[in-house]
């Protein structure tokens, strides 16, 4: 429980135009869902800014608020304070981190951000940190960790209430830091504009996956204000960047902060790694830097695994880890869920499950898994909904160019049709090949003959969902899990998992 402040306190934190009514009030909470307001919480008004409307509003007001912050409507306050502010999403994140005692000064943050590999370096620094005996909080797109609880990390990213929540609950645990991951939403929407990192890592940017360089231009430009904040914060932190990555490179020459480790596989970087062998259980390599050479091994296949894992490094040596702990920590993390995620039952072929959707992300993951394989390259694939026929159709081909068989599948339709999404995705294989591919909209019965037509050596990907547990298909949410329709097709060939000791 926090202990009730003062609306005027709150304000303080906040982007604030025109107040209407006495900041005197007591506030005992803060919200952002009229449904979740209670008697004297600070109401949040988001995205009314957009629409101009602002039903929500008088609902707060009838539970109780002490106050309403907003950027434009046409309440007249009665019982609460009204709040008038440029943008109420970076009221919100001000006002969450002031409430909570600015939980973030009080630990370790590292923000980790880019396209693709973020996950994973998440999940290796944690690994890292623990091994190294700091007791650590993670927040990822995957679930989120506060010591030894885990909580799930939902359908969408926290707001920056619940984010400011999370890391309060980590201070008082007393815990030693926090690894998190940050997206170009997450950073566009405030989300983390009153956190206060130590470090700022960049892993990788796909420009490809954006149909517009202007697009592509607006993401990085979201990604580059970690790096600003990182700059203009307190802490005087620094930055980890993959210069192997032109956006990488870019980033380091045109941001305010101290870039304090540079990575990659070539000769200017300041921390690299030479020597690397991939396996389909993991890869062995050098890691070499300034004054420092190691061998380690990495207990997750695939060369992309390398540049997760040297971003990993390269945060923990900015806080002074021990390099027994960086080898321990690299060594002890078997899978990522959902991230290339290995499904083992004795067989004599691989099975990986990954999220792996957009044409970037799949060209990434399919060229990482056939320097693995020396077999055939199975792949499953689909489409989920409001995605155009022309990225369908791309997506079935760069898939179709890779791999040796191909299953067009369903993913999350929705309303849309699955035989319709199918049937575009198809149409992009066809470009490609006229045939090694087919359709099975049964997600399950999809696996099933994938699984069975697998030979040793081979590797089977399962793409799409990741760690994400159900379907959603004609308004309805049903349970479904790649991990385990995988499972239950190797054990149809007579390969079980082994059971717990």
């Amino acid at each position: 429980m926090n202990t009730p402040c003062t609306l005027r306190e709150l304000v303080r934190h906040m982007p604030v135009a025109v107040v209407e009514g006495p900041l005197n009030r007591p506030v005992a909470a803060l919200a952002y869902d009229c449904r979740r307001v209670r008697p004297d919480a600070a109401y949040f008004s988001l995205g009314e800014g957009e629409s101009g409307r602002a039903e929500p509003i008088p609902v707060a007001v009838e539970r109780g608020a002490a106050a309403v912050i907003c950027e434009r409507n046409g309440f007249v306050p009665h019982r609460a304070t009204k709040v008038r502010v440029r943008d109420a999403r970076l009221a919100l994140a001000g006002a969450a981190a002031a409430f909570h005692g600015q939980p973030s000064r009080a630990l370790k943050v590292v923000g980790i951000t880019g396209t693709n590999g973020r996950v994973c370096a998440t999940f290796l620094l944690h690994s890292i940190l623990t091994a190294a005996g700091m007791r650590s909080g993670l927040v990822s797109s995957v679930h989120h960790r506060i010591g030894e609880r885990e909580l799930p990390a939902g359908r969408a990213e926290p707001e920056a209430l619940e984010l400011q929540q999370m890391l309060a609950e980590m201070a008082r645990a007393r815990l030693d830091a926090c690894v998190m991951e940050v997206s170009a939403p997450a950073l566009e929407q405030h989300r983390v504009a009153a956190v206060e990192f130590d470090l700022a890592v960049f892993t990788h940017f796909a420009a490809e996956q954006f149909s517009e360089p202007a697009d592509a231009e607006q993401v990085f430009a979201a990604k580059k204000r970690l790096f600003s904040a990182v700059a203009a914060g307190t802490k005087r932190g620094g930055a980890v960047i993959n210069i192997d990555d032109p956006y990488g490179e870019r980033l380091a020459r045109e941001s305010f902060v101290e870039v304090q480790v540079t990575y990659g596989l070539n000769e200017s970087a300041r921390l690299r790694a030479s020597h690397v062998e991939l396996g389909r259980e993991g890869t062995r390599m050098i890691v070499e830097g300034r004054g420092l050479k190691f061998a380690c091994r990495l207990s997750l296949p695939g060369r992309h695994r390398v540049y997760s894992a040297l971003a990993a490094i390269g945060a923990a040596l900015q806080l002074r880890v021990p390099v027994a702990a960086i080898r321990a920590g690299l060594s002890g993390l078997h899978a990522v869920p959902g991230q290339m995620e290995p499904v083992r039952a004795g067989q004599p072929f691989s099975v990986f499950v990954d999220r792996a959707r957009t044409v970037g992300q799949l060209r990434h993951l399919l060229r990482a898994a056939r320097e693995i394989t020396s077999g055939r390259l199975l792949v499953a694939v689909g489409s989920r909904y409001g995605v155009s026929p022309a990225e369908r159709a791309a997506v079935g081909r760069v898939v179709a160019e890779a791999a040796d068989g191909v299953a067009v599948t369903s993913d999350n339709p929705r309303e849309e049709s699955p035989e319709l999404i199918a049937a575009q995705v198809a149409a992009g294989c066809r470009l490609a090949r006229p045939d090694g591919f087919w359709i099975e909209t049964d997600r399950r019965r999809a696996v099933a003959r994938l699984v069975a037509e697998a030979r040793g050596g081979d590797t089977v990907l399962l793409t799409g969902k990741g760690h994400e547990t159900w379907q959603e298909e004609g308004g309805t949410i049903v349970p479904l899990d790649d991990r385990e329709l995988a499972a239950n097709a190797l054990a149809a060939l007579g390969f079980h998992a082994p059971g717990p000791n």
